[in-house]
């Protein structure tokens, strides 16, 4: 984890999360130091996460701060051919009413389906927006080195049973040497957006064309209390920022794997 810059104020869809690997060939044919990103995401005609929730939940029911948006996430470390690491792929699977609401009005040829040409302006909005709070993706390399990371070269949104799956790779700035042991986390610092990693028989990791030898350990946060959940639950909805006992909090809701290559 990193120090955070200053911050601007149907089925269950799992299938496709299956692979990481499968699901790209399938689609394109993918200790102190601490740096913390938030996000809020945009689009011409509504506001993604702070106040697009406070909208689309406010009338309905009591709108609960931490989190807002819950997301399950795979991914994909990439290597090449020298067997350094070159991208992560991720795959993120939003939870039903996020993507209701943010996919209302997408639908310009009424057919009762999201194409992805007809997600993809807000696939566009997404994912540029994104780059100022790192794409919620970090590495710590063996050094212990923060890895920078270059625009996504590609990405797409997909529905999924009214579930919306955003894929994007996250090329490296430059190949990452994978001798010894690196670090993935995907997470939200401030809690906003509950991400978890899910496991299935390639589990929540894929290493697509590492050395043999190489093999990631996953981690997910510890479930959090009652007296912890109902403290962040009681965050104004338009406050990004956490207090600093909350922050700690949210600290411990990482997901990632350890990657060692020997």
């Amino acid at each position: 984890m990193r120090h955070r810059p200053d911050q601007p104020g149907g089925g269950d869809g799992r299938a496709a999360l299956t692979s990481c690997r499968l699901v790209w060939q399938r689609c394109v044919a993918g200790g102190a130091d601490r740096r913390r990103h938030g996000v809020t995401l945009l689009t011409k005609r509504t506001i993604f996460f702070a106040a697009m929730l406070v909208g689309a939940f406010g009338a309905a029911a009591p709108v609960l701060a931490h989190p807002h948006v819950w997301v399950d996430a795979k991914a994909e470390l990439v290597f090449d051919g020298k067997g350094e690491i070159t991208a992560v792929r991720n795959i993120w699977r939003f939870d039903d009413a996020y993507s209701a609401f943010a996919s209302q009005g997408l639908d310009t040829n009424g057919d009762g389906k999201l194409s992805t040409d007809e997600l993809k302006p807000l696939a566009d909005i997404n994912v540029e927006s994104l780059k100022d709070y790192a794409y919620f993706t970090f590495i710590t390399g063996a050094g212990g080195e923060d890895i920078d990371f270059d625009k996504p070269t590609e990405y797409w949104l997909q529905d999924d049973g009214g579930h919306l799956i955003l894929f994007f790779t996250l090329p490296t700035k430059a190949p990452v040497k994978a001798a010894g042991k690196i670090r993935l986390e995907i997470y939200d610092p401030t809690f906003f957006v509950a991400f978890r990693m899910i496991d299935d028989k390639d589990g929540p990791i894929v290493l697509d064309g590492a050395p043999a030898a190489c093999a990631a350990k996953a981690f997910r946060p510890p479930d959090m209390d009652p007296a912890a959940a109902a403290a962040l639950a009681a965050v104004p909805a338009d406050q990004r920022n956490l207090p600093p006992a909350l922050q700690l909090l949210a600290d411990d809701q990482t997901n990632g794997a350890d990657i060692a290559c020997p």
